[in-house]
């Protein structure tokens, strides 16, 4: 669903939310109230910069975008910080976008022109304490969202191998757990290898999973006992309350990334859309050169 705004003030999401578009209102004014069986209450104000003239919000409520008369499109984070600006034509007077918000769409009024346009955010995602491969000054940080019961992450296992080994230096790779709900073991099977990590086996963990075609209690067991693992310990840590919380903030950073499902990869914050050897190239070269 989206919003035209054709009067001055602009409505917005589920509890009555509104975000000011003129200084015309004083800052005490009462945005609080019910009537009959309606309820309202202020959940976000700012100040726009320039007069607008349309806007939509992402289905998320994570990102408002507004056409203003300056012929620009500011994109504004839920705490009215701007995120971006995109200069557009003057005959432009109406925005849409697609329902993952991963397109923005613009219509011209002057030239009868409609025009789609690729959005994509950089992320800023926390990797401290998650496991890590390659050089911790390499100039480009890969993070992937992944599920050990995922048989598109088992196919991406040998993509990332070559791309390691074909920027050796330059990639640092950092691993997030996803589980999915649908995947009985993906879970367990994410904190057995927080667990091995916890005693410097991660990475030989983790590869042993993704080689295993049908993911047991009993097969998890059989790879902490193959790698040496002080399994007395192992059988603690996959049960502690700091393994769990620590799975618990990749999934947390995932949702605050975006993620949906997985694979997800992210290149210097990047999202990655084509999961193939010159899809990875294509970003990372490009991030080479910034470098």
């Amino acid at each position: 669903m989206r919003y035209s705004m054709h009067f001055p003030h602009l409505l917005k999401t589920c509890a009555i939310s509104l975000i000011l578009t003129t200084t015309a209102f004083a800052s005490d004014a009462a945005y609080t109230g019910r009537d009959n069986r309606l309820e309202w209450s202020q959940q976000e104000s700012w100040q726009l910069a320039g007069k607008p003239i349309d806007f939509v919000h992402s289905l998320d409520g994570k990102y408002t975008f507004i056409l203003n008369d300056q012929k620009q499109i500011n994109i504004y984070n839920q705490q009215g910080s701007i995120q971006g600006t995109i200069p557009v034509s003057a005959g432009v007077n109406a925005i849409d976008i697609a329902p993952q918000g991963e397109f923005l769409y613009l219509i011209d009024k002057e030239t009868s022109r409609f025009t789609s346009i690729a959005i994509d955010f950089i992320i800023d995602i926390d990797t401290a304490g998650s496991p890590t491969k390659g050089s911790e000054q390499a100039p480009i940080s890969m993070v992937v969202f992944t599920d050990f019961q995922c048989p598109y992450c088992i196919k991406l296992v040998p993509l990332l191998d070559q791309v390691m080994a074909k920027y050796q230096g330059k990639v640092k790779l950092t691993f997030k757990n996803m589980p999915l709900q649908f995947h009985e073991m993906a879970e367990p099977a994410a904190r057995a290898a927080l667990a091995a990590n916890e005693q410097g086996k991660f990475w030989e963990f983790h590869d042993q999973l993704f080689a295993t075609s049908q993911l047991k209690p009993e097969s998890v067991t059989g790879i902490a006992t193959s790698l040496g693992l002080d399994m007395s310990r192992f059988n603690a840590d996959m049960m502690s309350p700091v393994i769990r919380q620590k799975l618990n903030k990749d999934m947390l950073d995932a949702q605050k990334a975006g993620v949906t499902g997985t694979p997800a990869v992210f290149i210097n914050g990047r999202k990655l859309k084509q999961r193939s050897l010159e899809g990875f190239q294509a970003i990372i070269d490009e991030e080479l050169k910034k470098a």
